[in-house]
């Protein structure tokens, strides 16, 4: 049996299914679930993800965190977390750039948020020597210390439901069976939702808004942490301030595929609503930095002048590689405008460098 057959069955048994539950299952589940079987990372892999491009990325997150853990009276004890950390390369990264901050290590307990065992055997090497640790939930996380944390395409992979407005109520966006018993999109009944009661002032008759109903939750739970405790968090998805329209995709083998055509062999994701996550962590005590471009944020860290470092030991394909990671990190045409960075912190503390 496949997750296809599985899903079928279901649907046949019980009909249709949100596509939050349709999403979950696909990516989480323990038999046939993407992430839990596999590493998708990387060239060999479905996609990659900034840490993989370059070595530089992960450098200015640490170092970004570091100045916020100094700015903040260098905590003696404190929480580094990572969610969602892909083969830990990100993490090693920040870890290394930052060995020279006196004290920084010392007081560090680094935790990654994961939930694939695979991916938890592929992070415990490339982290050998930093003794994390793991969890399958932030709450789980130490609730009594500071807290300063990192999601790089985390939140783009939680499970949305997807919504149509029909006059003043909506229509939920359902997987179901065709007359040939194929997976395929169809709508449920007109309904009121009270969590879409704003999005009636800013949308019209048969647009598409997406509700990612963890997001927040999960948001919550950090920026009460840093609200009551100190720290920082720094969000960076694709998407954008609110959402409206479909952005539920599917990519194998670095190209796009159709949603519903393989369950389980292709990553799902969606545009991240940081307009959402924002208010959540407004809610929960902390403030929130203004909504900034991946390219900005990274130029203002120094990104251009790090490249310049690391070019005065390379030469031809190196260089070559060197200058178009570079590229694709920061410009507007690449990951520079796509990618949006979100920085959370206690309401008394500046803001994450790169985000003032």
């Amino acid at each position: 049996m496949s997750l296809t057959d599985r899903l079928r069955a279901r649907i046949h048994a019980s009909g249709p299914i949100r596509i939050s539950d349709y999403m979950a299952d696909c990516l989480l589940d323990p038999d046939y679930g993407y992430y839990a079987t596999r590493d998708p990372f990387g060239t060999k892999g479905d996609f990659i993800t900034a840490p993989e491009i370059s070595q530089m990325f992960g450098e200015l997150i640490g170092l970004c965190l570091a100045q916020c853990w100094l700015d903040q009276g260098s905590p003696e004890r404190f929480t580094l977390a990572e969610m969602g950390p892909g083969r830990g390369t990100l993490m090693a990264d920040l870890l290394r750039a930052t060995r020279g901050v006196p004290g920084f290590h010392a007081a560090a307990r680094v935790m990654m948020v994961e939930a694939s065992p695979t991916l938890r055997q592929v992070q415990a090497q490339t982290l050998a020597g930093y003794a994390p640790r793991w969890t399958d939930d932030v709450a789980d996380l130490p609730a009594d210390q500071p807290l300063y944390l990192v999601a790089n395409e985390f939140f783009d992979a939680l499970p949305i439901r997807q919504f149509i407005r029909d006059g003043g109520g909506w229509r939920e966006r359902l997987v179901g069976l065709n007359d040939d018993k194929a997976l395929s999109f169809g709508l449920g009944a007109q309904a009121a939702q009270p969590a879409l009661a704003e999005r009636l002032d800013d949308t019209r008759d048969g647009d598409l808004v997406e509700l990612c109903e963890t997001a927040p939750l999960i948001t919550a739970q950090i920026a009460a942490r840093i609200a009551a405790h100190g720290g920082a968090a720094l969000i960076v998805d694709y998407g954008g301030w609110s959402s409206l329209g479909d952005t539920l995709q599917a990519l194998k083998a670095h190209e796009p595929v159709s949603v519903l055509s393989d369950p389980g062999n292709a990553d799902l994701t969606a545009h991240v609503d940081f307009e959402v996550l924002a208010r959540s962590a407004t809610g929960a005590g902390a403030a929130h930095s203004h909504l900034t471009t991946q390219g900005v944020f990274l130029e203002r860290l120094g990104i251009t002048a790090r490249a310049q470092a690391l070019a005065r030991g390379c030469s031809g394909p190196a260089l070559d590689q060197l200058v178009a990671a570079h590229r694709r990190l920061t410009h507007p045409e690449e990951m520079g405008n796509l990618f949006k960075v979100l920085g959370l912190f206690p309401p008394r503390s500046p803001a994450p460098p790169g985000l003032e």
